[in-house]
């Protein structure tokens, strides 16, 4: 990519573009100083989410348990009254083919009774695994809830002590910007945003492109020079600068500054 544009306006460019360049170094600085917290804080809370609705399946299985041994208590009440009943008409029968009937109804009232004492052992059952298991998960959720304060304070206090260097540059960004035409802007972003570490413009460095150290034809390095032409490198394709671009003008600060 070698552009053509107005001569007088060419060197300007290059250097608007290279003082965005080092201000967009300096807010990556600040990005890599909060590291991961923000993706471990967004890790976490979705952690937390999981394990609250966890521990909530957990008790609301408990509850119908519950539920389901209150009925079972029912059950046996109600068996208990019959048997009672049968036991009373027992004592009036006329002969002993009443007695044996009803002798079958007691024996299955009783059996009725077994099978709920059975299920509410059953369902007593479930509830200590449920509750055993909602302990661990609640012992989760209390260690996580600590670890997400701790990464939520820290992340705190980084924004509080960069914030008002990060608008700073933010701003900075935004008046350089404004000197770009927006094709060679959006060349810029497209090759910060696919190189590795991220540099989009380099200097030359002893004849090499500073980004992947291949050595640059002569004319192209008079071309560089010149400023006249904004050139990328034929191998990485990063955008070309020579080695005085923040040297000659004092475009660093003061440039952006000047925008």
């Amino acid at each position: 990519m070698t552009l053509k544009q107005n001569d007088s306006t060419v060197e300007q460019k290059l250097k608007a573009l290279y003082s965005l360049k080092k201000v967009d170094e300096e807010i990556r600085k600040i990005e890599i100083l909060r590291g991961e917290l923000p993706l471990d804080i967004q890790d976490l809370e979705d952690e937390l989410e999981g394990l609250k609705t966890r521990s909530e399946r957990f008790k609301g299985e408990i509850e119908a348990y519950e539920n389901q041994i209150t009925n079972k208590k029912n059950d046996i009440s109600e068996a208990q009254s019959k048997i009672k009943k049968y036991e009373s008409q027992q004592m009036k029968v006329r002969n002993n083919r009443e007695f044996e009937s009803i002798a079958k109804e007691i024996e299955y009232q009783e059996l009725e009774i077994e099978l709920a004492k059975k299920k509410m052992n059953q369902f007593k059952a479930e509830i200590t695994v449920k509750e055993e298991v909602i302990a661990k998960v609640d012992a989760q959720i209390d260690e996580s809830m600590q670890v997400l304060v701790q990464k939520k304070h820290e992340l705190e206090e980084i924004i509080h002590e960069t914030k008002e260097r990060e608008e700073e540059l933010l701003r900075e960004s935004a008046a350089l910007e404004v000197r770009i035409d927006e094709r060679l802007l959006n060349a810029y972003k497209r090759l910060k945003k696919n190189a590795i570490n991220n540099l989009s413009i380099v200097k030359v460095e002893r004849g090499a492109c500073g980004g992947c150290y291949n050595q640059i034809p002569p004319q192209r390095l008079l071309d560089i020079a010149t400023r006249k032409k904004i050139i990328d490198c034929e191998y990485c394709g990063r955008i070309l600068v020579d080695e005085n671009i923040d040297v000659e003008d004092g475009i660093d600060r003061d440039y952006a500054n000047e925008v």
